[in-house]
């Protein structure tokens, strides 16, 4: 700090009038010429990077809602000082849950059916939701006793845009990890979860599954095969307005497409749940040949099988079933703390160059983590090509999976997958979930071991240790779907495969 009683510099000659000072974040560029293309497309992409930077760079975060603005400790009951046991005490996970205009509800449910006091949650409503209904669910989750005791829910104040399209939902969810890590040095993984989606077993099934993992995993199905994705998603330029837009507005494509890169590999992510057939036995064939190709041939990704069906009259034909992965814009992913930290804070400049890359890609979001997972030699031998969710496609496999309901209940429960998507609003099939799975009564939580109460729809009004897991049926499914993962022989045989 300068003395304040030091002698004033002597002033100095009145300087020469100067020429105008540019803004100190500004510059002057020169307009091209309309007919020079390629200068307009530089100017684009160069305009949209700046965008995505100043937007990651903005995110110093206003949340509002249940703990972070609090200074209040935790509720001593949940987070004992003194472990009653020797055993270690479980892992936890961050959920950053979005949603839209009028998914307020859905959110606050989807909470519920999540919630644990270990985690930590993180609520957000896009721009296309008013204020008011931003606030209306942080009062919902101020008025609910068990998260002001845990004080490990908020809710983003300062919205964004996030198009599933573009490359605003990488800002997004970087910006969604960057306040989780801010709030909480205690979680081991994160999942980004949307109001369309909805949990097959209890947080105690989960984390008492994670607890026998190492914490360095990480679950995102991928692949490297491209095929029709090169001219339709990898090769075009886009301009996302969510990145500099205030109102939502159509997505900006440049006619210019680029090459695909050398300097590093592409992974996109996939979906394996079922196939898309082709056959010479017709359209009723479809269904059964697939399943038995599915068994006969399952994990066997990325190539052609040649099936036997019968037709009508009972003489046998030969069908093709293409038995390549489904490429989804789907980004779900079950993400290791270490590879987020590496994303956000780490050295490695990987993250940020294909930030960069990507800035300009159409559904960049579901292509960014896998490549980055697949292109870093110290995380692409953590990588389970399986992302523990359910879904299933109607028509061909480009089209987002279609809406579940009851008739589904019975096959995604036996497919021992922790998460399903898409579910309509309060559709029976939720009621039927949180009935028969999850044990919970309608706007309640979850029960687990960490509830004290009576039996009844009171069970969670007193709680304990939240280190105490009850685990149910549940843990089993998921037990079992985890080994045949490691256990089958196809762990490292799909482990960022180059194809």
């Amino acid at each position: 700090m300068q003395n304040q009683s030091s002698p004033s510099p002597s002033p100095s000659p009145s300087p020469s009038p100067s020429p105008p000072t540019q803004h100190p974040f500004c510059t002057t560029i020169p307009i091209p010429n309309p007919k020079d293309h390629k200068t307009t497309l530089y100017i684009i992409v160069a305009a949209s990077l700046f965008s995505l930077l100043f937007f990651l760079s903005s995110s110093s975060t206003s949340t509002s809602a249940s703990a972070s603005t609090s200074q209040i400790r935790p509720d001593p009951y949940l987070f004992p000082t003194s472990q009653t046991s020797s055993d270690p005490s479980p892992p936890s996970i961050a959920y950053l849950i979005s949603g839209s205009a009028g998914d307020s509800g859905r959110i606050l449910r989807l909470l519920l059916a999540t919630y644990h006091p270990k985690n930590q949650y993180l609520l957000h409503l896009d721009l296309t939701a008013p204020q008011s209904e931003r606030d209306g669910l942080a009062i919902s989750v101020q008025s609910i006793p068990i998260f002001k005791a845990a004080q490990n829910v908020n809710v983003v104040g300062k919205a964004d845009f996030a198009y599933p399209k573009g490359s605003s939902g990488i800002s997004f969810t970087l910006r969604g990890a960057s306040i989780l890590l801010r709030l909480s040095q205690n979680w081991d993984w994160f999942v980004t979860l949307n109001a369309a989606d909805y949990p097959l077993v209890t947080q105690d099934d989960l984390l008492h599954i994670l607890s026998f993992l190492p914490k360095s995993l990480n679950f995102v199905n991928h692949s490297s095969y491209i095929g029709w994705k090169e001219s339709r998603k990898l090769r075009p330029i886009i301009v996302d307005p969510g990145l500099y837009l205030m109102e939502k507005t159509g997505m900006f494509y440049a006619t210019q497409k680029r090459e695909l890169p050398n300097a590093f590999r592409l992974f996109t992510v996939f979906h394996m749940e079922g196939f898309f057939l082709q056959n010479g036995c017709g359209a009723t064939y479809g269904e059964e040949l697939g399943q038995w190709c599915l068994a006969k041939y399952k994990g066997d990704y990325g190539r052609f099988l040649i099936c036997n069906a019968k037709n009508d009259n009972g003489s046998n034909q030969i069908a093709l079933a293409i038995s390549r992965p489904f490429f989804t814009c789907s980004s779900f992913s079950v993400l290791s703390r270490n590879f987020i930290d590496f994303c956000i804070l780490g050295t490695d400049n990987l993250p940020r160059t294909l930030l960069m890359y990507f800035a300009n890609t159409p559904s960049s979001l579901s292509n960014y983590f896998p490549t980055i997972l697949c292109n870093s030699h110290k995380f692409n031998r953590t990588v389970i090509n399986n992302n523990l969710l359910y879904a299933t496609f109607d028509k061909s496999p480009y089209d987002e999976p279609r809406l579940l309901s009851s008739n589904d209940f019975e096959v995604m429960i036996q497919s021992g997958a922790a998460f399903a998507t898409r579910f309509k609003s309060d559709d029976p099939v939720l009621d039927r979930i949180d009935r028969e799975i999850l044990g919970c009564s309608p706007g309640n939580v979850v029960p687990g071991g960490w509830c004290l109460g009576e039996s009844g729809n009171h069970t969670c009004s007193v709680w304990g240790d939240s280190n105490v897991l009850r685990p149910s049926l549940g843990a089993r499914r998921l037990e079992k779907r985890i080994v045949e993962l490691l256990s089958n022989g196809t762990f490292r045989s799909h482990q960022c495969v180059v194809e």
